[in-house]
């Protein structure tokens, strides 16, 4: 490969997709082994180089070799922290009215923005910590990222008035995005590609659990205290978070434990010329520049991704707006307290629980279709899809024009049971899929999506009270779930066509 294409923002994965546990080694280097001369052809500057690489593909050193124990302990903490982060996302939604009591004189709609610029920062972090992980590795960045979220929820609490409250809030979603995507990296590191399905499935149930169980914690503190106090627990939960963390977590990317090998290997033998088989040939202020755009290269050269973000983006405004609109609809419509309207967010927790089913049947299906058809192709994670695009607009379909009509409220949540099933569904199949189909370089695809649908969680709720006012409950709903329903089936062009494949242009492959 040209010096040239080994400089681009990110390249193919130089191997099959049924070898996807494997980094690719680069060009010059091998995998025999932990050190490899360079050929005889090298120059006098290079003919002393030693290149470290892992010790075969059983090397102890290699996190998908690390003892259960190990990666369990590592992957609880990500769990958590992917818990802690959202929850903050949605908990205050039912003490909005309180909050625009305090702060009165401020509009309606910037107060629902404290909750929509949270999820906006979600999609800011992730682009530049993301990133950041495939060269410092991920364990500073969860580390880092989990103490500034810990100072910002705590700042929300002390928060003078809205404008402070927002700032705190935009910050607090920037650091805590920290694991959305690099949590998707880390379990790329450790689980091979056949048992990844249940893995995600647990990994992104502890996040689509928490903006259910943060509304009914916090409809009950904000009525028996005052809307502060949600700040002051998520301050609590967020510092044990942070010391279980630092306790546990351990570096897991393999360039950045290959290049401490090589730096032990360096400091202990003296010789200058040992460096990792994934060492960049850029300087570092080039290679920052790489890793920092490479994110939004995803998102305009990539079809994939930009299907699967515009499809998640979707989804994720869809369950925002519910978040924001779920106490004022029942409260105003069925008369429920304050505390009791975080309830009703039930229905939808239990929708998102099935996924620990889906996620391994996931697998099952993963390892049946890779026999029957003699390779491994990450498009398969997409059949799964198909009935969570379907449960989708019926969860709508259902919550909208019950609530409208006053019917029991038992049927409203019934339907928000299957729109859970639907988020949840969707959110495991397309996360598996892109870390499956970006291995190496999963974390900034994950954080290309995570972007878009971001914005779209904070930008959605916004545009949700002027909507149901002209179109209603019912009709309103309805207009999602049909748009859910194109949008959802949409990815199945990838399943038939294999949306992975390489394609020629101008010379250079790129990831399609």
């Amino acid at each position: 490969m040209s010096a040239g294409a080994q400089q681009k923002l990110f390249q193919p994965l130089q191997k099959p997709l049924h070898d996807q546990d494997h980094d690719p080694i680069p060009p010059g280097s091998s995998g025999s082994g932990s050190t490899v001369a360079p050929s005889e052809a090298s120059n006098d500057s290079t003919s002393s180089l030693v290149v470290v690489d892992w010790d075969g593909p059983d090397d102890p050193e290699k996190p998908l070799n690390w003892s259960r124990a190990k990666k369990r302990a590592i992957i609880s903490s990500v769990c958590l922290m992917r818990f802690t982060t959202p929850l903050a996302s949605s908990m205050m939604a039912p003490a909005l009215l309180q909050i625009g009591d305090e702060f009165s004189g401020t509009s309606e709609m910037l107060i629902t923005f404290t909750v929509s610029i949270y999820i906006i920062g979600f999609g800011i972090g992730p682009l530049i910590l993301a990133p950041l992980s495939e060269i410092y590795g991920r364990n500073l960045i969860y580390n880092v990222g989990n103490v500034l979220f810990t100072l910002f929820t705590a700042l929300c609490g002390v928060s003078p008035n809205a404008t402070a409250l927002l700032i705190f809030r935009l910050l607090a979603g920037v650091f805590g995005g920290a694991p959305l995507t690099n949590g998707g990296g880390t379990i790329s590191d450790l689980v091979p590609v056949n048992e990844r399905g249940l893995i995600m499935s647990i990994f992104s149930l502890s996040m689509l659990i928490a903006p259910v169980v943060g509304p009914i914690a916090g409809g009950f503190l904000s009525q028996a205290a005052n809307w502060r106090w949600i700040f002051w627990l998520l301050t609590i939960l967020s510092g044990f978070t942070t010391i279980v963390c630092f306790a546990f977590l351990r570096e897991t990317y393999g360039p950045v434990l290959l290049e401490r090998k090589a730096a032990r290997m360096r400091k202990e033998t003296g010789n200058p010329h040992i460096q990792s088989a994934n060492k960049s040939p850029l300087p570092l202020g080039q290679l920052l520049r790489q890793v920092i755009t490479r994110p939004v290269e995803f998102l305009y050269r990539s079809p994939v991704s930009i299907v699967m973000a515009l499809y998640m983006g979707l989804v994720y405004g869809i369950i925002y707006l519910l978040f924001t609109s779920f106490t004022q609809v029942f409260e105003d419509t069925y008369g429920f307290s304050q505390g009791v309207a975080g309830l009703c967010y039930v229905g939808l927790g239990l929708g998102c629980a099935t996924q620990l089913f889906s996620g391994h049947y996931s697998d099952k299906l993963y390892v049946q279709l890779s026999q029957r058809n003699g390779v491994q192709r990450p498009e398969y994670r997409l059949l799964l899809l198909i009935p969570a695009a379907l449960s989708l607009p019926i969860g709508l379909v259902i919550y909208g024009w019950t609530a409208e009509f006053k019917i029991h409220w038992i049927v409203p949540i019934i339907g928000t049971f299957f729109i859970g099933v639907g988020f949840s569904g969707s959110m495991t199949s397309v996360q598996t899929y892109l870390v499956d189909a970006f291995s190496s370089y999963s974390a900034s695809a994950l954080a290309a999506n995570n972007v878009v649908r971001s914005i779209a969680g904070g930008v959605v709720p916004l545009a949700g009270p002027s909507m149901y006012g002209k179109l209603g409950l019912g009709w309103g709903n309805t207009l999602l779930g049909l748009l859910g329903l194109v949008f959802g089936l949409t990815p199945m062009y990838f399943y038939r066509y294999g949306g992975t494949k390489k394609e020629k242009k101008d010379e250079k492959e790129i990831p399609v």
